[in-house]
């Protein structure tokens, strides 16, 4: 199960990382933002985080046992995706995947209990 949700966060992560260079760009304009103040840079900052967090589920290298380390982050891409639920609802849009997401992460952290 922790392959199937590395496998899907290394996709979203990668898609965050690659989509900020397919953006079209007025010349002379600022630097473009999404809804709501969020800059292009914490996009980034956001793939590189799940694509870390998801290579942390698999990987088997690490100072904590591997339990831990798996439970660690998929704690952490839970808490993440309750910020991007969040997120999605004050944009009126549906946030399906992202509980759907965070349901998988759960299962993850329950599943290495």
């Amino acid at each position: 199960m922790e392959y199937l949700v590395a496998g899907v966060f290394v996709c979203v992560g990668l898609r965050s990382i690659y989509s900020y260079k397919r953006r079209p760009r007025a010349l002379g304009a600022r630097e473009m933002s999404l809804p709501f103040g969020v800059p292009y840079w914490s996009v980034i900052a956001v793939g590189l985080f799940e694509i870390a967090a998801a290579l942390a589920l698999v990987m088997p290298i690490g100072a904590w046992p591997q339990t831990t380390l798996v439970r660690l982050a998929a704690l952490a891409l839970a808490l993440l995706m309750v910020a991007a639920g969040f997120y999605h609802l004050r944009r009126h849009e549906s946030a399906a995947p992202t509980v759907a997401l965070f349901l998988l992460t759960m299962f993850v952290i329950v599943g290495r209990w």
